[in-house]
């Protein structure tokens, strides 16, 4: 099973030769990121699940019930909010969607697993830091779906062809061919590929001057639209099952 994930939150980059990017046309890039990726899925009938952070998620209503009514799956991305602030969120918006939230992903900042299960989060989905280094790595982890104080904790997945884990570097740098050959040969070892992207890196950079390293404006925008658009491609082809977090767990 191919999982397939989006995290939805707005680049923290500042703009180059000392100018200023607004913190609503940052908004408005994620917005427009977003809409190019749900055109992409639905060209291939393809269904995912997005992590919106949570500081932006009311800001983005419109956005959200658009994702949800195309039937891809609402989750929280937790870049440093506190419980108090997940909860009135959690709350707004499944109100707003009168649907529930059942997943959260977490990234540098990880509140305990407990506090979460009190939020009536049904699974969390936490994520390690990209390294331009890691590929030099051997890396070793468990990729199996494991239940802790009443949550499902799902990994992050590594290729066991290739010893990368399916973050958003490694699908932004990859040839795809090499990308395809890595989901294939993973599928035969595991039961599932959790492969995650960010919106931000949908980003043109050409058009927005945001003050990046150069390996991450690397096909980057357009180029990352067509990646996607070859990998879903390939997935149609070879018949392969995707699947929302929430159904595969559940």
């Amino acid at each position: 099973m191919i999982l397939l994930t989006f995290n939805i939150l707005n680049i923290e980059a500042e703009a180059k030769n000392s100018s200023e990017i607004s913190d609503v046309e940052r908004l408005k890039i994620t917005e427009d990121n977003t809409k190019a990726i749900l055109r992409i899925l639905d060209i291939h009938d393809i269904k995912a699940s997005f992590f919106v952070e949570i500081s932006i998620a009311e800001k983005l209503q419109n956005l959200i019930k658009a994702i949800s009514s195309k039937g891809h799956e609402i989750a929280f991305y937790n870049l440093n909010s506190n419980l108090q602030e997940i909860e009135n969120i959690k709350k707004s918006i499944q109100d707003f969607l009168e649907k529930q939230v059942r997943g959260i992903r977490q990234k540098d900042f990880k509140l305990p697993q407990h506090d979460l299960k009190s939020l009536e989060f049904n699974y969390v989905s936490n994520i390690d830091n990209a390294d331009i280094l890691f590929p030099f790595k051997r890396l070793k982890r468990d990729t199996e779906i494991t239940e802790e104080d009443g949550l499902s904790i799902v990994p992050e997945s590594i290729s066991p062809y290739s010893q990368l884990p399916y973050n958003d570097f490694v699908f932004q740098i990859l040839p795809m061919s090499y990308y395809q050959s890595m989901v294939f040969e993973t599928l035969k070892n595991d039961d599932f590929v959790l492969i995650y992207l960010n919106s931000w890196q949908f980003t043109d950079f050409k058009k927005h001057r945001f003050d990046i390293p150069f390996y991450r404006s690397l096909f980057s925008g357009k180029k990352m639209e067509d990646k996607l658009d070859a990998l879903l491609t390939w997935i149609n082809e070879k018949e392969l099952a995707t699947s929302r977090m929430k159904d595969y767990i559940f």
